[in-house]
């Protein structure tokens, strides 16, 4: 019996059902423009971010991306090569369309009343397209659209409570920051154009491998350099992350939420694929002078000291998840820096891990500062005193997602730093700042401990205001926060798998 053969680009699959999705609200939109019918239009969206979910993971589980299957035909090429599907772009639009379908069930409830609804659902999945499309990307000029695929929307999402001056605020500042660090970007990829004459990953490395870049070192290493400013916006990395705490406290707790974790994770999927791919360690650091692992373990150790120090010394709530959002992109640097010449798997794999666990407890933390401004409670730690005694089932979700986000037993985040720090040593043998990284993540996850659990304190220990009215139990909020809840206790005992996806995907892109 004849089998018919799915043409090459429905291995994009993912991508598509979300850029459909967006294309039906916009449909929605214009036919009843003013229509509130959230409930039509937040489920739409779920249901799309959930069915391109389903597809990225049956096509994992049926091993499309595997390079070990049928002789390394697993790995599949799109349009030229422009964009490849493998077990790493799956595993990014996994993470991406987790943290999509729980901003979006999420923001039902944070939404009533609001104005632009359409809009507002239209753009998360647009940005989501975006990342998705980010993750499968294989030249610098696709990798640059779909960045701005995923950031122009991001502008839109953070302002788009336009009555609210902070909101606004957030959002110019961060379109403004954006804008340069695109520029940046761009910028970068013409001088790396200039130096190898070519723009697909593989095809940067081969001319670098072949000698075609001997004589363009300076040039080719500004603009790799170029290239890291770029990602390290993207991923809210010092020095680029001024902008991080300011668009987070000012934008809707649910898109803070989706920022810190789906954009987040595409910023790193392109730091990934790009280092690994197109500037190899075994012959970029003869052409530009020195390896690039360098710039990353100063970006790690910085990275996570700053973000966690900075954290403690905040009273606003939503400040102070901003910033231990900066620390844990610290944390999945170490993804890179601890990469060698020979290897370096097991760090990458461990830099996956976290991105997944760090998708749902991160998302479920903004989302319970979402709730707290549903109800109107204030943003201080002072605000929050008391809560478990009128919320007990949301306070415990919170308070596991913090200690999960300081790698506290028996937790997702555990095991993510574990492998994290476990990796870090092994990749000392190879490299001895290793050593200093593996060390900076004790010291700070030892500090994110501190505050972290003063949070804890104020939801469970101390005593309530006696003014605070009766708090409301929105549906939406509370079945978002209760799922990212039970994943980040469940993922731990069912780890097994996680950990296989992530090292493998690792194992194909560093060999």
């Amino acid at each position: 019996m004849a089998v018919y053969q799915l043409p090459q680009w429905a291995a994009l699959a993912p991508a598509l059902i979300l850029a459909l999705t967006g294309l039906v609200l916009f449909l929605v939109d214009s036919i009843s423009p003013r229509s509130t019918d959230r409930t039509l239009l937040a489920g739409t969206a779920a249901v799309g971010a959930l069915a391109s979910l389903g597809v990225a993971v049956w096509f994992t589980a049926a091993g499309v991306g595997t390079p070990t299957i049928d002789g390394g035909e697993g790995v599949i090429e799109v349009f030229d090569g422009q964009f490849v599907v493998d077990q790493l772009a799956l595993y990014f639009t996994i993470v991406v369309t987790i943290v999509t379908a729980l901003i979006v069930v999420a923001s039902y409830d944070y939404l009533a009343g609001h104005t632009y609804q359409a809009e507002y659902y239209s753009l998360v999945v647009l940005a989501a397209t975006g990342m998705a499309t980010v993750a499968a990307a294989n030249s610098l000029v696709t990798i640059f659209i779909a960045l701005e695929l995923t950031s122009l929307p991001s502008y839109a999402l953070v302002a788009i409570l336009k009555d609210n001056r902070g909101s606004v605020e957030a959002g110019l500042k961060y379109f403004l920051i954006g804008a340069l660090s695109s520029a940046i970007f761009v910028y970068g990829i013409s001088l790396v154009y200039g130096a190898t004459g070519v723009l697909q990953l593989d095809s940067i490395a081969e001319v670098i491998a072949d000698g075609g870049a001997d004589g363009f070192g300076g040039l080719l290493g500004l603009g790799i350099l170029m290239l890291l400013g770029g990602i390290a916006f993207k991923t809210a990395s010092v020095p680029f992350h001024f902008w991080a705490p300011e668009a987070y406290e000012g934008a809707p707790a649910p898109i803070s939420a989706f920022l810190s974790s789906a954009s987040k994770a595409a910023g790193f999927v392109i730091a990934f694929r790009v280092f690994n791919v197109a500037f190899p360690l075994g012959e970029i650091g003869s052409v530009i002078g020195f390896d690039w692992t360098v710039a990353f373990v100063v970006l790690a150790i910085v990275t996570m000291t700053v973000g966690n120090f900075a954290a403690a010394t905040q009273e606003n709530v939503k400040r102070m998840l901003a910033y231990s959002s900066i620390g844990h992109a610290g944390y999945a640097l170490i993804g890179l820096a601890g990469l060698s010449a020979d290897g370096g798997e097991l760090v990458m794999g461990a830099a996956l891990m976290h991105l997944l666990v760090y998708g749902f407890m991160n998302t479920g933390a903004f989302l319970f500062v979402a709730l707290a401004e549903h109800w109107g409670v204030g943003r201080t730690f002072e605000d929050y005193n008391g809560l478990s005694s009128q919320a007990p089932v949301a306070c415990t979700a919170m308070a596991v997602f913090l200690f999960s986000l300081a790698g506290i037993p028996p937790f997702g985040g555990f095991f993510s730093k574990y492998f994290l720090f476990t990796g870090a040593l092994e990749a000392a043998t190879a490299n001895a700042a290793m050593l200093a990284v593996a060390a900076a993540l004790v010291v700070n996850s030892a500090l994110s401990l501190y505050y972290y659990s003063r949070l804890v304190k104020a939801l469970w220990i101390e005593d309530p205001p006696a003014t605070r009215d009766r708090l409301g139990q929105p549906t939406g909020l509370y079945a978002a926060i209760v799922v990212a809840a039970v994943m980040t206790i469940v993922i731990l005992p069912g780890f097994g798998p996680v950990a296989e996806a992530a090292t493998g995907a690792a194992e194909a892109l560093v060999n």
